[in-house]
C-alpha cells in the first residue's frame, strides 16, 4: 500500500509539473522578439513559521521581529520557506533576503501597522524621480531568488497615509473620514491623516515629491512620503505568485531596476479613489512575465516606466523583454500602460489576451516634452475592452498639456495648444515601432487617439483587425507611418479624422454611413494620405479634406 500511494503521489508530482511546464510554454508563444527564458525561483527543502519565533496571530501585537528573525534564520541555513500562517498578523516593515520565499498561506493576513514611526526614511526613486520616501511595507533590495507565494492577503493599511479628495467620495463617506480625524485643506476639498502630511502637500509643486523643501527637513513631512507596498530594487530572479495585495499607501507592487521577474496568479486590488493606487509599476527591469493576473485599483494597473526626465535619462535602463498575458482589469485609470516616466525607454512588450472593463482608458501610452527616451517595438494583440469612459486607445504626447480644436469640434474641452515644433533634444521623447491587432472594444466613448508632437510624430504604429462600438471615432494628430487595415467604427460622428499626419494607410474602414462625412482629413501638415475606394459608397459625401489639404495630399486607390 505504501509503495502504491508513493507511485500515485509521484504521478500527481510529475503532471503537477508537466501542467506548469505547458502553461509555461503558452506564456511565450506567439512572441514576436527574441525573448530569454526568465528563469524561476528555486529554494532549499528547509521551512519555519513565524510562530517557531513568537509571533502572535490576532492583529493586537506587532510581529515585525518575530518575522525578521525568521527570515534571518531561513537565510542563515542557506534559504527556503517563510511561513505566515491563518490568522491576523499585524507587523512593521519586512525586509526580504536573498534565498527567502514569503509564503502567505489562504487564511492569513498580513497587516501592515499604522503608526508612521515603524517605517523609516529611505533614499529611493518614486514616480520616476531619485528622492526619498518612508520605507516600504515589504522590501528587497540587491537580492537575488527571493519571492512571495501562496493565496494569503496583504494589506497595507493605505487608507492611513493616503490623502482623499472630497469629490472622490459620498457625503456620508466624507464625513465619516473627517469624523475620524485628521486635517483638511484650506479649501476644505482634501482630507490628510495629520498634518505633516498636509504640509508635504503643500511643500511640492511636483506632484509627490515636496521640492520646496530641503531634505533635510523632510521629517517634518514624512506622513506624507508614503511608500509603494512592495519595492523590489536591482534584484534578481524575483517572483510573485498567488497573494492578494490590497490598501497600498502608493502603488501597490514596484519591481525597479531588476532582472528575470515573474508576477502571475495575483489579485491586486486598492479603492478606486486611491490617490496614485496603481497596481503594478515595472520599472526599468529586464525580462519579465506578468500573467493570469487580476487587477482593481485607483490608478493605473499594469504599467511601465522606465525613470522621469534627467534622472530617468541619466539612468539610462530600459523596460524590456516582458510578457503580459491573460491579465482582467477591472476599475483603473489604465489597463496596460506605458509612462509618462518613460525616459529611459521601454522595448520589447508583448500583451495579449487581456481583458479591461471599465477601465478610464484601456490602452494608454502617455508622455510630454521634457521627457526624452524612446519606446518602440511593442506588440499588444486580442485584447477584449467594455465600457471604457475616454479613449480605448490613447497615445498622447501632451500628457498634462492640451490637444489641438479641431476644426468642426464644437464642443472641444480641451484649449488650443501652441503647435509650432519645438528643437528635437534628448529631452524629445519619441514613441514608435507599435503593432495593435484583433481589438474589439464597445460601449466606449471614442474608438482611439493617436496624438505625437509636432517636433516629433508617433510613428508607425498599425491597428489591424479591430471593431470599436463607440460614441467617437479615431483621431490621429501628428502621426507619420499610421496603417489601419480591416478597422470597423460604429459612431456617431466621423470614423476617422486625420489631423497633420503623413504616410497614412487605410484599408478595410468600415463605418456607419449616414448624412455626415466619415471620414476627415485636416491640417496643413498633412502629406500623403491613402485610402481604398472600396471603401466608400460614395466618395464626395463620405470623404472631406478641410482647405488647408490639397487634393494631391490625399490618394485613392
Amino acid at each position: 500500500m505504501k509503495k502504491i500511494g508513493l507511485s500515485i503521489l509521484a504521478l500527481l508530482f510529475i503532471c503537477t509539473m508537466n501542467a506548469q511546464e505547458m502553461m509555461m510554454n503558452e506564456v511565450y508563444e506567439g512572441v514576436e522578439f527574441d525573448m530569454p527564458r526568465v528563469p524561476e525561483p528555486q529554494f532549499p527543502d528547509y521551512s519555519v513559521k513565524i510562530t517557531d519565533f513568537g509571533a502572535e496571530a490576532g492583529g493586537l501585537t506587532k510581529n515585525t521581529k518575530a518575522i525578521a528573525d525568521a527570515i534571518s534564520d531561513a537565510h542563515e541555513n542557506g534559504g527556503g520557506k517563510v511561513v505566515i500562517p491563518r490568522g491576523i498578523w499585524l507587523t512593521g516593515p519586512i525586509e526580504l533576503k536573498s534565498n527567502i520565499n514569503l509564503h502567505i498561506e489562504a487564511g492569513a493576513l498580513l497587516l501592515f501597522s499604522r503608526d508612521f514611526d515603524d517605517y523609516k526614511l529611505v533614499k529611493t526613486s518614486f514616480e520616476g524621480l531619485n528622492t526619498i520616501r518612508n520605507q516600504s511595507p515589504i522590501s528587497a533590495r540587491e537580492v537575488e531568488n527571493i519571492a512571495i507565494t501562496g493565496k494569503g492577503t496583504v494589506d497595507g493599511n493605505g487608507d492611513a497615509w493616503r490623502p482623499v479628495k472630497k469629490g472622490k467620495m459620498t457625503s456620508s463617506q466624507w464625513s465619516k473620514l473627517v469624523n475620524s480625524g485628521g486635517v483638511l485643506s484650506e479649501d476644505e476639498k482634501m482630507w490628510f491623516p495629520s498634518e505633516k502630511s498636509k504640509k508635504g502637500h503643500e511643500s511640492s509643486t511636483n506632484f509627490n515629491v515636496p521640492d520646496l523643501i530641503d531634505d533635510d527637513e523632510l521629517a517634518s513631512v514624512k506622513d506624507f512620503l508614503r511608500p509603494v507596498m512592495v519595492s523590489i530594487l536591482k534584484s534578481k530572479t524575483v517572483m510573485l505568485d498567488g497573494p492578494t495585495f490590497q490598501n497600498s499607501p502608493a502603488w501597490n507592487i514596484h519591481p525597479l531596476m531588476s532582472e528575470n521577474v515573474i508576477i502571475r496568479n495575483l489579485n491586486v486590488r486598492n479603492p478606486w479613489y486611491s490617490q496614485n493606487g496603481d497596481g503594478l509599476d515595472l520599472e526599468s527591469c529586464k525580462n519579465a512575465l506578468v500573467y493570469n493576473n487580476t487587477f482593481d485599483v485607483g490608478d493605473d494597473a499594469i504599467c511601465f516606466k522606465s525613470g522621469k526626465n534627467k534622472d530617468g535619462r541619466d539612468r539610462g535602463m530600459p523596460t524590456e523583454n516582458v510578457i503580459v498575458k491573460n491579465n482582467i482589469v477591472y476599475h483603473g485609470h489604465g489597463g496596460f500602460v506605458i509612462g509618462s516616466e518613460m525616459s529611459g525607454g521601454v522595448k520589447n512588450v508583448h500583451v495579449s489576451h487581456c481583458t479591461f472593463m471599465g477601465t478610464d482608458v484601456g490602452l494608454r501610452f502617455k508622455s510630454t516634452r521634457g521627457r526624452g527616451g524612446v519606446v518602440e517595438d511593442i506588440f499588444i494583440s486580442d485584447i477584449d475592452m467594455i465600457n471604457i469612459p475616454t479613449e480605448t486607445i490613447r497615445f498622447n504626447m501632451f500628457y498634462g498639456g492640451n490637444s489641438p480644436i479641431l476644426e468642426g469640434d464644437q464642443d472641444a474641452e480641451d484649449e488650443a495648444r501652441d503647435e509650432e515644433p519645438e528643437p528635437v533634444t534628448e529631452e524629445t521623447p519619441s514613441f514608435r515601432n507599435i503593432s495593435i491587432k484583433n481589438i474589439r472594444a464597445t460601449g466606449s466613448q471614442k474608438a482611439a487617439f493617436f496624438m505625437g508632437l509636432p517636433e516629433m510624430s508617433l510613428k508607425n504604429v498599425s491597428l489591424e483587425n479591430a471593431v470599436f462600438k463607440a460614441e467617437e471615432g479615431i483621431t490621429a494628430i501628428d502621426a507619420d507611418g499610421l496603417k489601419l487595415t480591416d478597422v470597423k467604427v460604429l459612431s456617431k460622428d466621423a470614423a476617422l479624422t486625420v489631423y497633420n499626419s503623413k504616410n497614412v494607410e487605410v484599408k478595410g474602414l468600415e463605418f456607419v454611413k449616414n448624412n455626415q462625412p466619415a471620414v476627415r482629413v485636416m491640417g496643413k501638415g498633412s502629406e500623403n494620405i491613402n485610402f481604398s475606394k472600396s471603401d466608400f459608397s460614395d466618395l464626395e459625401k463620405q470623404l472631406q479634406r478641410n482647405k488647408e489639404v490639397s487634393k494631391s495630399v490625399i490618394s485613392i486607390e
